[in-house]
Parts: structure tokens; C-alpha cells; sequence
């Protein structure tokens, strides 16, 4: 059955900043809370914070990028995060941009999908309580494991954007978690890849979630520059660039204005009185997604903490219905 969780619009700059959201789940019909990368408070922590001041909810990561953590860590940190919340995790993974790899490591990957296939399956692998050789790959080469542990699952998953980590993500992972996604990119493109590559791993294709940004119509609201406050960063990324540019979207770096303009055409950015925003949700239930998750972002960014969880508020319990 296809659920709605809620995204912290924001990166915390200290870890009790995200206790109403996690407050919020408690009472609420929202599924999941959860956390972007954040490069202040790191969402591992600020979701254990959360835990401990007894806001213990399911939580998601989507995504946290790669060349932060050795697999090894994220594997530990994620089965470390079940067992401080009591609840399953959704652990998600990316390698994030060839220039942020560059600047961390020195080089991008040799090759994307090959470094998440690997990381993918060390990570796997070690939940799973392998020990010894769980890897000698061409990026990666782990020989150890985790001691057991008694905790709640954690669910893998990989940030999806293009057809190619679709289908490592079909073969691979537990969850495939798409950000600013148009509802129709994901029937027509990514749904398909995902299907293709769960063929080839023999397995089941695995849920789709996707972070959906979004606003409530409003007299004095300018949609284009709410849409810019959620998504200016992934306007300059190349490959969502190449994502939006794949779902009809037309793109360019120094036309943000422009740029923004597409994805209110698109449904990449959804705004629109409250019902509007309830069916353009059940659109995306209806193209394969599981799980939409809320993303207030802008509006946080704009208006505020308080508007940002009442206009939150207004919109899940509509599109719940």
C-alpha cells in the first residue's frame, strides 16, 4: 500500500532542531521522517539524538553520499541507527557529483555505477554477517565483518536519477530514491530500468520513493522562487541536468529562473491548493511510486519552521484521505 513520509526541510545546525518533525510522526498518519546529507549535523547522528530524547520513528536516509564513509562505517552506522530507534532503516547511498568525489578523494570513481555496485554490496554483505573476504573488487577490497547484533532491518537503498543506476539499484537494492523526479519520468523511464534490472538479479524490483518538492498556492507566493529555494543546488548538477533534460525538461545552468519555470511545468515542483497537491501525490502512487515524501523545503526556507509544519500538516492528512 503506498504511503506519504515528510523530509526535514532543512540542514540542521544543531541535532534538536529536527525534534518536532520527529514529533510530528508520532502523531500524524506521515510513515518515515527523513534526512538529506547534511555536511553540519550528520543525519546519523541527529536522527540518534532524536531516539534518544525519545523520538524513536522510522527514519530514511536519502541519500547520504558516499565518499563520506568507507562501507564498512555506513553499515555500521545503519545497523547502529536501527538499533537506537527500534525501527527499520532505510539506508540510502549515492556517489553524489564527479567533483565532489574528486575534491574528497582525490579522483571521481573510475567508474559510477561500478563503485556503487561495489559499495552496494559490501554494505549488503556485512549486514548480512558476512566475514572474511566480503569484497576484492575493482574500487573496493573488505575483509572483515560486523559482530552480530541483535536490531531491527535495515533496507538498502540507492539514489536513482538515470536509467543505468535504475537498473543497479533493480538488481542491488532495497529501495530506489528519486529527487525530483516528474511522476511521468518515473512510468515511463525509470520504473521499466528498475523491472530490467531486478531480471537480471533474479530477485523482486525493489520500492520506489521519491522526495517531492511542493508548496500551497498562495496570493503573495511567487511558485518560481519557491521552486528556486528547494532546488537552485541540483539546478547546477549536471546530472540532474541530464535527468530533468531526459524527462522533457529543459535545463540551463545560467537560466535558474528558466530552469525552475520547467519543473513547475513539469511536476518535477508541485504547487497548488491543498487538494491539487493531494492528487498530483496520488499521481505519483499511481506511476509506481510506494512512497512519497513530502519536501517543504522552499517553504522553510521562505516563510519558516512553523508555516513549513502546518502547511506539512494540511497536506498529508489531505492526500491520507
Amino acid at each position: 500500500m503506498p504511503v506519504l513520509s515528510v523530509l526535514v526541510p532543512f540542514v540542521p545546525h544543531r541535532p534538536e532542531h529536527i525534534v518536532p518533525y520527529a514529533a510530528y510522526l508520532q502523531w500524524s498518519p506521515a510513515h518515515r521522517l527523513w534526512q538529506g546529507q547534511g555536511t553540519l549535523i550528520d543525519p546519523f547522528q541527529s536522527f540518534s539524538y532524536a531516539a534518544a530524547a525519545g523520538f524513536r520513528v522510522p527514519v530514511g536516509t536519502g541519500v547520504t553520499l558516499m565518499p563520506l564513509r568507507h562501507p564498512y562505517e555506513a553499515a555500521l552506522q545503519a545497523r547502529s541507527l536501527a538499533a537506537t530507534t527500534g525501527h527499520p532503516v532505510v539506508a540510502g547511498f549515492g556517489p553524489g557529483a564527479r567533483t565532489f568525489q574528486q575534491s574528497l578523494l582525490g579522483s571521481p570513481y573510475p567508474s559510477q555505477l561500478t563503485a556503487v555496485r561495489e559499495y552496494v554490496s559490501v554494505v549488503r554483505g556485512l549486514l548480512e554477517g558476512e566475514q572474511g573476504t566480503v569484497l576484492d573488487g575493482e574500487i573496493y577490497r573488505v575483509n572483515g565483518g560486523l559482530h552480530p547484533l541483535p536490531a531491527p532491518p535495515v533496507q538498502i537503498g540507492l539514489g536513482v536519477l538515470r536509467p543505468g543506476m535504475a537498473r543497479v539499484a533493480g538488481e542491488l537494492a532495497d529501495v530506489a530514491i528519486t529527487w525530483l523526479t516528474p511522476a511521468d519520468y518515473v512510468r515511463r523511464t525509470l520504473r521499466p530500468a528498475l523491472a530490467e534490472g531486478a531480471e537480471t538479479g533474479r530477485r523482486t524490483a525493489p520500492q520506489v520513493v521519491s522526495m517531492v518538492p511542493m508548496a500551497i498556492r498562495g496570493a503573495k507566493r511567487d511558485p518560481v522562487r519557491l521552486a528556486l529555494a528547494s532546488n537552485t543546488g541540483h539546478l547546477r548538477l549536471p546530472h540532474y541536468q541530464d535527468m530533468l533534460r531526459k524527462a522533457g525538461v529543459d535545463t540551463d545552468p545560467s537560466d535558474l529562473e528558466s530552469g525552475a519555470k520547467g519543473l513547475l511545468d513539469s511536476g518535477a515542483f508541485l504547487y497548488g491548493t491543498v487538494q491539487e497537491l493531494a492528487e498530483a501525490i496520488h499521481r505519483y502512487w499511481d506511476s509506481g511510486v510506494d512512497e512519497v515524501v513530502v519536501n517543504l523545503s522552499g517553504v522553510h526556507t521562505l516563510y519558516g519552521s512553523q508555516t513549513a509544519l502546518t502547511e506539512l500538516d494540511e497536506i498529508i492528512r489531505e492526500a491520507a484521505l
